[in-house]
């Protein structure tokens, strides 16, 4: 594996998000900092009131979109950085589009911070590419067996037959996803047979913010109040989760609603959200994905920052590495917090449904990262 014999990490976890001492940076910071390199555009990674970002190019617009006129500094996959010594790039995630790595090296001493990531190529973000380092820092949002993926061919061949039969039965369709990163996978994926794909505004506004970065997206018109309800319900219409169940939606009846995450692979998650169909589609790894990612870095220590951290935390460190929990604010906005199975869904044993719980090795903030120590647990 590789290896190092650093005795001082190049990163640590504080009470503002990972931290390069040396470089005097921060990595998707969740409070404000002077020097914020960020992974990709969610919410629960680029956050209001840094005084410099730097990010991929493609994440531009939708930055400025959702933060306002930052000091933001963009560069492209593969190009170096430098901040007081210490080599900066950015190398592809594949989770949403302009979703990156970041590399860190200083002196032989490489980290990598994948924020969120999937090892599936669909069709619209740039391919998840592994980087080679000594400490991988992971997600983990779908850290169990049970998580799955079929291929996304198969998935849309399922979304495009539903269509069909809507169609067929006189019901509009309305299917909803995240607005940045399961809306534009949905739109470039879809077999757009039957016309138009009607967008609600939060997405049709990402999607402009996209569009204006560069990005070549399927065309979309936006619903508005001069829309014509007929003519809409005879398209698609890709909705974000914050309009089931409201006046927005229900406008469109008679119609049938679908919902795409991860989650939908969990029965109970489809019923919370009342959807007549759910689709397993998400832009996290699954199972196998985590451990092909994590074995493709040759690292010899993981840091899992957020899902199922203890759970998949025990099985690296069952399987030779040396793996940790760390605490951090990251998880939750592309993959609504409601849809998240109960443990009794998760068919988790008692022991197991306090995830954080389970380790008594979390790291603590302001832990020094290659200190931790001890046995693995």
């Amino acid at each position: 594996m590789y290896s190092t014999m650093a005795k001082k990490p190049l990163l640590e976890f504080t009470d503002r998000g990972i931290y390069c001492s040396q470089g005097k940076f921060y990595i998707d910071p969740w409070k404000p900092v002077d020097d914020a390199v960020i992974t990709h555009a969610h919410a629960d990674h680029a956050y209001v009131g840094h005084k410099h970002y730097l990010a991929h190019h493609l994440s531009r617009e939708v930055l400025y979109y959702r933060l306002g006129e930052i000091q933001l500094q963009t560069v492209e996959y593969g190009e170096t950085v430098m901040k007081n010594g210490v080599s900066i790039s950015l190398f592809p995630a594949g989770h949403v589009i302009g979703s990156a790595q970041i590399r860190v090296e200083y002196k032989g001493e490489v980290w990598v911070v994948s924020g969120d990531y999937k090892t599936e190529d669909d069709g619209i973000s740039t391919p998840f590419e592994p980087v080679q380092c000594h400490h991988f820092i992971s997600e983990c949002t779908f850290g169990m067996p049970v998580y799955t993926w079929k291929p996304q061919v198969q998935i849309f061949e399922d979304i495009n037959n539903w269509w069909r039969s809507n169609l067929h039965n006189g019901l509009a369709t309305v299917l909803v996803g995240y607005s940045l990163g399961k809306a534009q996978r949905i739109l470039q994926n879809l077999d757009l047979f039957n016309g138009k794909v009607y967008t609600h505004g939060v997405i049709e506004n990402t999607n402009e913010a996209l569009r204006r970065n560069g990005v070549l997206l399927n065309p979309t018109e936006r619903i508005t109040q001069e829309s014509i309800k007929e003519e809409v319900r005879k398209g698609i219409i890709i909705a974000p989760p914050s309009s089931v169940g409201t006046p927005w939606m229900r406008k469109f009846q008679p119609y049938s609603f679908g919902y795409c995450s991860g989650w939908m692979a969990i029965r109970g998650a489809k019923r919370r959200r009342a959807a007549d169909r759910g689709f397993v589609l998400s832009d996290h790894a699954d199972w196998d994905g985590l451990i092909s990612a994590i074995d493709a870095t040759r690292c010899e220590s993981v840091y899992l920052t957020h899902g199922y951290t203890a759970t998949f935390a025990r099985y690296l460190s069952g399987i030779g590495f040396d793996a940790h929990e760390v605490h951090t604010l990251y998880g939750g906005e592309e993959e609504e917090a409601s849809l998240q199975p109960s443990p009794e869904e998760r068919g988790l044993e008692a022991h197991e449904q306090d995830n954080r719980n389970a380790n008594k090795e979390v790291l603590s903030f302001g832990e020094d990262l290659g200190e931790a120590g001890g046995t693995p647990s």
